[in-house]
């Protein structure tokens, strides 16, 4: 989901919010299936895979998507900048509602760019949960998120520098 506020005569804060309930539900339907087509010899391993939202699994998740949510923020840097508001910052494990990233964006910024973002920042938080848990439960299905992870990072900072700002192309005499 997008928010967007006007911040001045130049500028638009969108807000990309994220879901916890919508991230944790499509986590644990990718790690459902990926169990269900492991092979009944690996009986074990599946329920380990399928897992990954049980109480204690969860908090491994949790951590995992407030990395990746930071790292997004990071690669979408020239929007997200920020003044620190917080000086001091701990490790405790807090399980929120919502992750959110803050853009200031140009006010001519494009919907559609902003719609395709808040698209692959969602399936890079997901991605990445995965990603992270198959390294523990089957390791050899784990390359594969994490390749989809890399395809997601680079469209991710790609995808609003393709153009900042409009195009002008100056006049010739010919």
């Amino acid at each position: 989901m997008i928010e967007c506020h006007k911040v001045d005569s130049k500028n638009i804060e969108a807000v990309l919010l994220f879901k916890r309930e919508q991230l944790i539900y499509d986590i644990r339907n990718l790690a459902y299936v990926e169990g269900d087509i492991m092979p009944e010899a690996q009986q074990h391993e599946r329920h380990t895979v399928q897992d990954i939202g049980e109480a204690g699994n969860i908090d491994r998740v949790t951590r995992v998507l407030d990395l990746a949510l930071s790292e997004c923020a990071e690669w979408l840097y020239p929007f997200t900048k920020r003044r620190i508001y917080r000086e001091c910052l701990d490790d405790r494990l807090t399980e929120k509602k919502v992750y959110s990233i803050f853009m200031t964006v140009p006010k001519d910024f494009s919907q559609t760019t902003l719609n395709a973002i808040e698209k692959l920042v969602h399936e890079y938080l997901v991605c990445s949960a995965l990603a992270d848990w198959l390294s523990i439960a089957n390791t050899k299905k784990a390359a594969v998120w994490k390749e989809k992870m890399e395809e997601l990072k680079t469209a991710i900072k790609n995808k609003p520098r393709l153009r900042r700002s409009r195009l002008r192309i100056s006049q010739h005499p010919f």
